[in-house]
């Protein structure tokens, strides 16, 4: 009677591993974790067709793209892969080429690396990827709702503020934008304001907290839709862009300013199809007044 007894047990035992098993492995997968941790990085294979090769870089900080995005610390010599689907990457309005990363959508440094992705089909959210400690680990966050986005940038401009700018909603030669600033390395995102327009976004930055600038226009533009803020984001004001009458209708788009010296500096290209002197020159104006208004200095190479 024993024997029946102990064998029956082991028998309702096994039953209930064996059960136990099956309902663990076809239980459905839960979300990532928001942080998620990557192996140490690998030697790249030597030699053969299947080596890395480096697309973009800063530094020693680039990435290699194939059917896996990767990125390396020290020029190559050592590379890990980045936990994020090639799809993500070129989600949302973009027909170009997926042979690199979309431009601007990335930022690399050695203290901080990040990406821009797009998650979702019809309730798409704008997030970023990004790692303080060289790949070992990786934290993702969300920014932002945006059906079909087309630009996409991200920039820091130091260790902790950052600022992300994207548009999206194309409808003709309209769409909407959307500027968000970060203040501790990406953990967290704040939207701020935007201006009252809605053409097609060419470009836009921050050149430090406080001042910001969004560049329109880029179909068949006649004269240069540069916006200002100097209170972050809080509050936009269209820039005043003195442009000589010889150059009107040839400068007629604003590139992002940057600083030089004491001063801020303004290149003022001539759209996509510019013919003066052959596309080849641009407009370079200053600004005294941190971007509110901006003087035309004289003529620069368009590669300048």
């Amino acid at each position: 009677m024993k024997k029946i007894i102990i064998g029956g047990c082991a028998c309702l035992a096994g039953i209930g591993i064996a059960v136990g098993t099956y309902l663990f492995e076809t239980a459905p997968s839960t979300h990532l974790p928001s942080k998620t941790e990557t192996p140490q990085q690998q030697e790249s294979p030597p030699g053969n067709g299947d080596t890395l090769q480096t697309v973009e870089s800063n530094g020693p900080v680039g990435y290699a793209l194939t059917d896996e995005l990767h990125i390396t610390y020290d020029e190559g010599r050592h590379w890990s892969r980045v936990p994020i689907g090639i799809e993500a990457l070129f989600a949302g309005e973009y027909n170009g080429q997926e042979n690199e990363l979309i431009e601007q959508s990335f930022f690399l440094s050695e203290d901080l690396t990040a990406f821009l992705y797009v998650e979702g089909a019809d309730d798409q959210r704008v997030k970023l990827l990004y790692s303080l400690d060289q790949g070992h680990t990786w934290n993702d966050t969300d920014i932002g709702g945006m059906i079909a986005p087309r630009f996409r940038k991200v920039d820091f401009l130091n260790e902790d503020d950052g600022y992300v700018v994207y548009t999206g909603e194309r409808t003709m030669s309209s769409e909407a934008t959307k500027v968000y600033m970060t203040h501790d390395s990406g953990e967290t995102w704040t939207e701020v304001s935007h201006p009252d327009h809605y053409r097609l976004l060419y470009d836009g930055n921050f050149i430090d907290e406080k001042t910001g600038f969004l560049s329109y226009g880029i179909l068949n533009p006649e004269e240069p839709d540069l916006y200002v803020t100097q209170d972050g984001g809080q509050s936009w004001v269209p820039a005043r862009i003195e442009i000589p009458d010889e150059y009107h209708l040839i400068f007629t788009t604003a590139e992002t300013p940057y600083v030089e010296g004491n001063d801020l500096v303004l290149l003022v290209n001539q759209g996509s199809s510019g013919d003066y002197k052959g596309g080849k020159v641009k407009g370079k104006f200053i600004s005294k007044d941190n971007g509110l208004s901006w003087s035309f200095q004289k003529e620069v190479d368009a590669d300048e």
